[in-house]
């Protein structure tokens, strides 16, 4: 038995059906199983990780764990949730993300990082079987631009020259599900990428493609784009290194790994696959 935690975000829905496409038994956990709408055969159980109190009924049979962690909202219930997941589950395959902090000083970082290190800090302790996949950027993030480009042929946002190497959300629940069923993976940390670095002005220029009309990329000012952060309900702490991590990749491009293809026997997505497969969102 699998279960799958954040079964119905980007990842996990992938996750539960690529495992359930196997024959494979899954359990998905959900805050709300009503609205799950996941594959015929998987089992859908009510639960909230930040409530490892509620988790018996969903860990009992439990093998293998799909995590996928509420980062830096749920924190304080980590350690009772990861000791309660190592009373019933064998082996925890953890999706963290690429940068996470190794040296032990910088897990008190209130930050997304610092709360992926204070996690895979308590998974090694925890006595299970792990195995960490630190993804870099997602594509998916960039569905932040749909209204824009919904409305009009113009994205407005910092940096347009920022390298990156962004990854579809399927090649990282195919590189899941083969960690989950397979051995020989138990302390592995693998850094998963899309297979190019495209600049975000080039990935506006593919979603154009993908959709058949022409898009430009207009630059947009460093504290227009605080104040816009800011209005979403960003929280202050979050805005500036999101802010700084975009202005380090204008002369530092993210780098692109060979993961994806060395675990599943396929290359890893392009971005313009990505933008093909999301069209209609933009439309």
């Amino acid at each position: 038995m699998f279960l799958v935690t954040g079964a119905t975000g980007n990842v996990g829905r992938h996750v539960v059906s690529q495992l359930s496409s196997t024959g494979a038994a899954v359990r998905a956990l959900t805050r709300d199983p009503g609205a799950a709408r996941l594959p015929d055969g998987v089992e859908v159980v009510r639960g909230d990780l930040s409530e490892p109190g509620g988790l018996g009924a969903a860990l009992a049979g439990v093998e293998s764990v799909f995590l996928v962690w509420p980062t830096l909202s749920a924190d304080h219930a980590a350690p009772a949730t990861l000791e309660t997941i190592a009373k019933h589950a064998r082996r925890v395959v953890y999706l963290s993300a690429r940068g996470v902090p190794d040296a032990s000083e910088d897990q008190t970082a209130e930050s997304i990082l610092g709360s992926h290190a204070r996690i895979e800090r308590l998974i090694e302790r925890s006595g299970m079987e792990w195995t960490f996949l630190r993804p870099g950027g997602f594509a998916t993030n960039t569905l932040a631009w749909a209204p824009q480009i919904r409305a009009g042929g113009v994205v407005r946002w910092i940096h347009g020259k920022a390298g990156r190497s962004l990854i579809h959300e399927r090649d990282i629940a195919a590189v899941a599900a083969r960690v989950l069923t397979e051995d020989g993976h138990a302390t592995k940390k693998y850094e998963l990428t899309g297979p190019e670095t495209l600049t975000q002005i080039e990935q506006v220029h593919a979603i154009g493609t993908a959709i058949g009309r022409p898009l430009r990329f207009e630059e947009f000012s460093l504290d227009a784009a605080r104040q816009q952060m800011l209005a979403q309900g960003m929280p202050p702490d979050l805005v500036d290194p999101i802010l700084n991590g975009h202005a380090a990749m204008v002369s530092d491009p993210e780098s692109v790994t060979d993961a994806v293809e060395e675990l599943t026997g396929t290359p890893a997505r392009t971005y313009l696959q990505w933008a093909i497969d999301h069209a209609d969102d933009f439309r």
